[in-house]
């Protein structure tokens, strides 16, 4: 690790990485989920100089992205403790039922890969990030494919691949449980690769970068990666139930005047984005943008760290413009045979899915 020259006397803050980061060059450090890191400085707004204390006990110093980072919240080491048991078992558990009941969602990927069938029988495929198995399940039901290799790091695995016996398909769905990153395969290519990597903005917790490595690794040339692509889209809106839910309160509260409190129901509302937001499609206030688009099968990492892009609207609805929401599509295509393609929407015209729309809103309160 290069040494920096100098740091800036700034208030050391403890931040938590919310997703897996490999150093691309020696000033960089490279860290792991849930790894916990001192800023040293805030040299730009898309790199900090971080410590980091490795299980060793050895101190490493280096620039670390922004966009891996999390404000962590101090927690006593009894309070760790419990909060790891909690979220590895119930918490854990609670996630993977709100998958499994969002029937918008995971019945879509039972339709795509029914609609697979002529291709995926006798092949290899690989779930990255498999969770309680059912998209395993779904091939293996559906699909009679040679073998589907289940792959889950953590330890959900276990009854996964209790699940999978209970169903009778252990001879086709073997559960691997470990980090994608580091497993190796009886069959060292796949045909097809699927996964669930979706998160809040598409990218959010960035189980996509997992998929990706998994595509480098494991897939034959002429494989198949389902969803096979992905857009991203932002749109102006109008967000009048948000607004008077947070302020219509302070207006009259018991008949007296709260309005001074106006101001900072408003900070609290604009102060970050609203994720999992309902908005109907007569909030959108014009055509929808397109931020990103991205090609499962030529995708990088690297074009995800950092995304920029100019945009303007026309608008084609009257209202009140509060602020803009964010929702993603993504398809099931590239079949050799014919089909009709598959697709997945969280777009405020579509089935409400779990992951709804995320909303930044503009603070209009002077």
């Amino acid at each position: 690790m290069a040494d920096k020259d100098s740091t800036q006397d700034t208030a050391s803050d403890v931040y938590c990485v919310t997703s897996d980061y490999t150093a691309r060059d020696p000033t960089q450090i490279s860290l792991e989920a849930g790894d916990t890191v001192t800023v040293l400085e805030a040299v730009s707004d898309e790199w900090w100089w971080v410590e980091f204390i490795d299980k060793n006990d050895k101190p490493l110093v280096g620039y670390a992205p922004v966009n891996h980072l999390s404000k962590e919240i101090p927690l006593d080491e009894e309070d760790k403790w419990e909060n790891s048991e909690y979220f590895s078992s119930y918490g854990q558990l609670k996630l993977h039922s709100e998958m499994l009941t969002d029937v918008p969602r995971t019945s879509t990927y039972s339709l795509a890969i029914q609609s697979a069938l002529p291709w995926l029988q006798d092949k290899v495929v690989l779930d990255v990030g498999s969770g309680t198995g059912i998209l395993s399940l779904f091939c293996a039901r559906y699909g009679k494919p040679k073998k589907v290799y289940a792959v889950e790091a953590s330890d959900i695995a276990v009854y996964s691949r209790e699940t999978v016996s209970k169903n009778g398909y252990e001879d086709v769905i073997e559960v691997i449980q470990g980090n994608i990153n580091d497993i190796s395969l009886p069959h060292h290519q796949v045909d097809w690769i699927i996964s669930e990597w979706m998160g809040t903005l598409l990218l959010f917790e960035f189980m996509i970068e997992s998929v990706i490595n998994a595509r480098d690794k494991f897939l034959k040339p002429d494989g198949m990666i389902w969803p096979s692509e992905a857009e991203l889209f932002l749109i102006p809106c109008s967000a009048l139930s948000a607004y008077n839910g947070s302020m219509g309160i302070w207006k009259d509260v018991y008949g007296f005047d709260f309005s001074p409190y106006l101001s900072l129901a408003a900070d609290t509302l604009t102060g970050k984005p609203i994720y999992n937001h309902t908005l109907s499609p007569d909030e959108c206030l014009s055509e929808p943008f397109t931020i990103l688009q991205l090609n499962m099968k030529t995708v990088t990492v690297s074009q995800l760290e950092d995304i920029r892009t100019a945009y303007d609207f026309l608008v084609k609805r009257s209202g009140m413009l509060h602020g803009f929401a964010s929702y993603f599509t993504v398809h099931f295509s590239h079949l050799p045979h014919p089909h009709t393609p598959v697709t997945l929407s969280t777009s405020p015209q579509s089935l409400l899915t779990g992951n709804k729309t995320s909303s930044c809103l503009i603070h209009l309160f002077s």
